[in-house]
């Protein structure tokens, strides 16, 4: 088995051709850097060094080995380097989740994690809860948080709350309008069919015996928020995304289901315990449970 120390002494000899100096670069006597050279010497069958006077020069297969001493614990230096990125975390996380989980939640969790991880370089994703377990499911993104449920068995679902549903529209059109004639006369404004979020609400619809006359879809919560508020209809959203125009009385509550949509965070089973991913999570899981 290969000496390193034996052969590092070699090098820092190689590199300063000045056993005193090599001594105090090694911490150790010029005797026994001379041993270990000797017993070197004996090992690869080769003179590594010549003097001529009071001057030291490598031989040739003294350059020889220097060359591939350099090569070697240039190396083992990489190695230690990239070990020691093991213990912290670093590189890149991608984060999937609905567009009101990222402007309201996750910033604030991006600037916490960033501040206490600073060679973490976090991308995020703005997409609907199915597109972010999908990216998950293919790596393209590292972890996501979603509305609704994870029924993936390949993907582990961290709880991080549960909120109401609440089926709103405008004040002016709750004015305009008795219960119903706005549900029999105005869209229900929802989203596509097939997302992960409309088998709770279909759920909702059912349980309230109200089946809507015509539809309007959207990708996105905020955009069912943005077009109900234009008076275009009624809508069935999260109690977190309607709260503020709910108390401003811009929103009128027509009937609340409580703690409907569950939010979870879904992480591929077999990557849980890589560093930037549970680092990330143990942050999300906090500061969630703050809010």
């Amino acid at each position: 088995m290969m000496d390193f120390k034996k052969y590092k002494t070699f090098q820092v000899v190689a590199d300063t051709l000045n056993l005193t100096r090599a001594a105090d670069q090694l911490g150790y006597t010029q005797p026994t850097i001379t041993l270990q050279l000797q017993s070197l010497e004996s090992e690869v069958g080769h003179t590594l060094f010549n003097r001529v006077g009071k001057k030291t020069f490598l031989t040739p297969a003294g350059k020889l080995v220097k060359q591939y001493m350099d090569r070697t614990f240039a190396l083992l230096e990489e190695m230690e380097e990239e070990l020691r990125k093991l213990e912290n975390p670093h590189g890149l996380l991608t984060v999937a989740a609905p567009e009101f989980y990222c402007t309201h939640y996750l910033s604030l969790i991006i600037h916490s994690y960033i501040s206490q991880n600073p060679q973490v370089k976090l991308q995020l994703f703005s997409c609907d809860s199915n597109d972010a377990m999908k990216k998950v499911a293919a790596n393209e993104a590292d972890l996501a948080i979603i509305a609704g449920p994870c029924n993936n068995p390949s993907m582990e679902s961290l709880p991080l709350g549960k909120e109401d549903l609440v089926l709103v529209t405008t004040q002016e059109l709750f004015d305009k309008n008795d219960i119903q004639t706005l549900m029999k006369k105005y869209p229900f404004i929802t989203y596509k069919s097939g997302s992960n979020i409309q088998r709770l609400v279909n759920a909702c619809l059912e349980e309230y015996h109200y089946s809507p006359g015509s539809y309007i879809e959207c990708v996105t919560d905020e955009t069912i928020k943005r077009t109900v508020l234009y008076h275009t209809g009624v809508a069935l959203l999260g109690s977190a995304l309607v709260e503020e125009e709910l108390k401003r009385g811009i929103l009128t509550e027509i009937v609340r289901f409580p703690a409907k949509i569950e939010t979870s965070m879904v992480i591929l089973k077999k990557r849980l315990d890589e560093k930037n991913i549970h680092s990330f999570a143990e942050i999300v899981r906090r500061i969630w449970a703050e809010m």
